[in-house]
């Protein structure tokens, strides 16, 4: 992923922690036919062992693939943005669309598995990820035990150790103070439930960037 000093994150972890929380992950893979493959999928991310989890459907032919090198992408909020927005359009007219967004990309070697204590595990830790916040948790002991050996028998896991992480936050930051303004604005304003979200990761950018340490 091409990524712009500007653009850059010195907290990937983190970036991919958050990011993983909210989506699924695509997990790309080239059979020997040359042919990319892709299937959307949660993801755990070990930071202190840099390696990446999931688990697809069995049926899924991907995991036939066998080990090999891949690709993860996790993509958060994104919005389109308008020259409109850009008081330096009514200036110089030199202004153009463009898009904000955070994305993470990992790739490595990938690893599958279909060992039952294993995907366990990962269903497990799946499920704490997302339930921890809800007032009652579910929890793979609220099933039939019969009935989850059945699901694990259906679904094969991968591993992705990380070789290379590339994080993006593209949110203006290469504007002027102006048009940062502008395209935060006209965000904040926009229909796009989205957009509102990128205002907000706009905002606490710009916050950190004039306050770097934190007073």
């Amino acid at each position: 992923m091409y990524v712009p000093h500007h653009f850059a994150t010195d907290d990937s972890d983190a970036l991919i922690a958050r990011l993983a929380r909210r989506w699924a992950g695509v997990l790309i893979t080239v059979g020997e036919d040359g042919v990319p493959v892709g299937t959307h999928m949660p993801v755990l991310w070990d930071a202190e062992k840099r390696i990446a989890t999931g688990h697809i459907a069995r049926a899924n032919p991907q995991w036939k693939q066998g080990p090999g090198k891949g690709l993860i992408v996790l993509s958060g909020p994104e919005a389109y943005v308008t020259p409109a927005w850009y008081p330096s359009k009514a200036e110089h007219g030199k202004t153009v669309p463009t898009w904000n967004y955070e994305a993470v990309h990992i790739s490595g070697q990938v690893e599958w598995f279909d060992d039952a204590e294993r995907l366990e595990a990962v269903v497990r830790d799946l499920s704490a990820l997302h339930e921890d916040a809800r007032a009652e948790p579910w929890t793979i002991g609220d099933a039939p035990r019969a009935y989850i050996d059945a699901l694990l028998r259906g679904i094969v896991g991968v591993s992705l150790a990380a070789e290379r992480v590339e994080a993006k936050r593209k949110l203006s930051q290469n504007k002027s103070e102006a048009d940062f303004h502008g395209v935060e604005r006209g965000m904040a304003a926009s229909d796009e439930p989205m957009a509102h979200e990128v205002a907000a990761l706009m905002r606490a950018t710009r916050a950190v960037a004039d306050d770097p340490d934190g007073n």
